[in-house]
Order: structure tokens, then sequence, then C-alpha cells
């Protein structure tokens, strides 16, 4: 298999033809290599459209939806972002090429250090990876322009909400087990303005003890 064309056709066809029109998010999903975020298993499956399993009853979303999420934080170049779900550490890799640092949690340890390899396989250096709870999200690097969640919530969590810059958005599915709703938030003083992009299904968030 060229997976190099199987990589622009994920972009023309599962991204371009469905809406997706931020020039600089396609250019950094037609660059990371998605077949390095994979299990082996699942390496010739790398560009379906649909999510895909990893260890510990974890995926690595649909592209389409890691698209949406990164483009529905508007980013320009100079932010910094944080991730939450940060799972096989694909959408970290697209972020990099988006956003001037990224921060992205993840609760599962195996599941860092096969994120953490890929990256540096691929000499990815603006992405902090970090083993937490992600609900809590990071302090240390806030306030953040954008906030992006990898997994459904059955609310926003407070303390993302309180590290978000003003004006910054948060993209995070919504909901229970079986259907969210992906939605888009930015912080107006004390308000959150809110936007719904589509219904989804994700993994549920994991919290930490």
């Amino acid at each position: 298999m060229d997976l190099g064309k199987e990589r622009a056709a994920m972009v023309e066809r599962q991204l371009r033809r469905r809406g997706i029109g931020d020039s600089r998010v396609l250019a950094a999903m037609g660059e990371v290599p998605r077949e390095a975020f994979v299990p082996e298993a699942q390496k010739r499956n790398a560009y379906a459209d649909s999510a895909l399993p990893l260890s510990h009853g974890q995926t690595i979303s649909q592209p389409l939806m890691v698209a949406m999420s990164v483009e529905a934080l508007q980013l320009e170049g100079h932010e910094t972002v944080l991730e939450i779900g940060a799972g096989s550490g694909y959408q970290a890799a697209v972020l990099s090429k988006l956003a001037k640092k990224v921060y992205a949690i993840e609760i599962i340890p195996e599941l860092v250090q096969h994120a953490r390899h890929a990256l540096d396989s691929l000499g990815i250096d603006n992405v902090e990876l970090i083993c937490a709870d992600g609900r809590k999200g990071w302090p240390e690097g806030a306030p953040y322009d954008g906030i992006v969640v990898a997994a459904a919530a059955e609310e926003v969590p407070s303390a993302l909400v309180d590290q978000l810059q003003e004006g910054g958005r948060l993209v995070i599915p919504v909901g229970g087990k079986w259907g969210q709703s992906l939605q888009t938030l930015r912080k107006r003083g004390d308000k959150l303005e809110t936007e719904e992009l589509c219904r989804c299904v994700f993994v549920p968030l994991v919290y930490g003890s």
C-alpha cells in the first residue's frame, strides 16, 4: 500500500469534500502520518473513515472528527493549546503543526508511552505529553488559547473553563455514553458562547481516583 496516497485521498475525500475548509488544518492532516499512531495490526486501516481501536478500550478518532475539532479552535500558529485525552498522540501531532505549544494529557500510562515514542520518532518537539487526570486540566501551562477534549464528558469540567484564556475556545463532546454533541464554547467574561458542531460518539472521559 502507498500510505502517502492513502493520506492524500483521506484529506480530499473525507475532509475537504465534507466541509473542512481551513487550509492549515488540511495541510497538517496531509502531513502527519496517521499510521505512526495506530497499532501494528491496524496500519492497513490507518486512513479508514472511522475510529480505530487502541488498547485499554480507547480509540484513535475518525479523521473527520479530528479535523472538525482542531478547525473549531481557529488556530493561527502562535497559540498555546491543551489537549485532553491524547490517546495515540495523533491529534497532538496535528495540533503541533497548528499551534506554538501543545500540552497533551493522557491518564493511561501505556498510551502515554506509545504516544511519546510516536511523537519522538517524527521529531515533534513542541508537544509536552503528560500522564494525568484530564478532568483537572493542566494549570502549569494555563491560560490556554484553545482546549480540545477527545473524550466525552456528561458536563464540561469547570477546571477547563477556568484555564481557558479570555476569548479562547474549548471544543468538547458533551453527553452520555451512547451519543454526544460536539460543542465549541468560547469564553466571554463570565459567560460561555456555545455552538454545536455535530452529533458524535466518543469514548467516555476516564477519571482519576
